[in-house]
């Protein structure tokens, strides 16, 4: 799988570095290390998942963000008999700060809605883990009033993650 990927990206590359060099531009490749993409947070010691669950969504509430979807992965890969890590993906949104994002540019539809996953790692310690947002915050692509969003957010979603990590709501 592992080969698979990496032809993959080489054909990405390939592609990007032939229109580059089609359209007489000198090709620019930017790699960026996947875990600054991604926010981990470790779940306490003596918090089990039901209880990272119930402070995560509790607190979600709390705050006025709307739960949207959970995917519970590793209970359908149980089903279906295969042992796998806990696995749960928990999504949630707030419908006007959504349309305030799609109405700059519908780009952004593609980062909605937001998610949590929870994850244990092959030690056995559960990780709860959301897409880093400083990225796009940090980035000039957004206009002042949709940063303001952003950084809004990416703050609910960050207080979710404590409470899920610290079982406190």
């Amino acid at each position: 799988m592992k080969s698979l990927k990496a032809v993959g990206f080489a054909l990405l590359v390939n592609l990007a570095f032939l229109s580059t060099v089609v359209a007489g531009d000198q090709p620019e490749i930017n790699i960026t290390d996947i875990n600054q993409t991604v926010v981990q947070m470790s779940v306490k010691d003596g918090i089990t998942k039901e209880d990272a669950v119930q402070a995560l969504m509790s607190r979600a509430a709390e705050i006025n963000l709307k739960f949207v979807a959970r995917q519970q992965v590793s209970k359908e890969l149980e089903a279906r008999g295969l042992k796998t890590p806990y696995l749960d993906i928990f999504q949630f949104c707030n419908p006007e700060d959504a349309r305030q994002m799609i109405l700059h540019d519908p780009i952004y539809a593609a980062y909605m809605p937001c998610r949590i996953a929870m994850v244990e790692d092959k030690k056995g310690q559960l990780w709860l883990m959301m897409l880093n947002l400083d990225m796009l915050i940090n980035s000039a692509l957004l206009p002042p009033d949709l940063t303001e969003i952003a950084i809004r957010v990416n703050q609910a979603m960050l207080d979710v993650m404590v409470a899920g990590a610290t079982g406190e709501f």
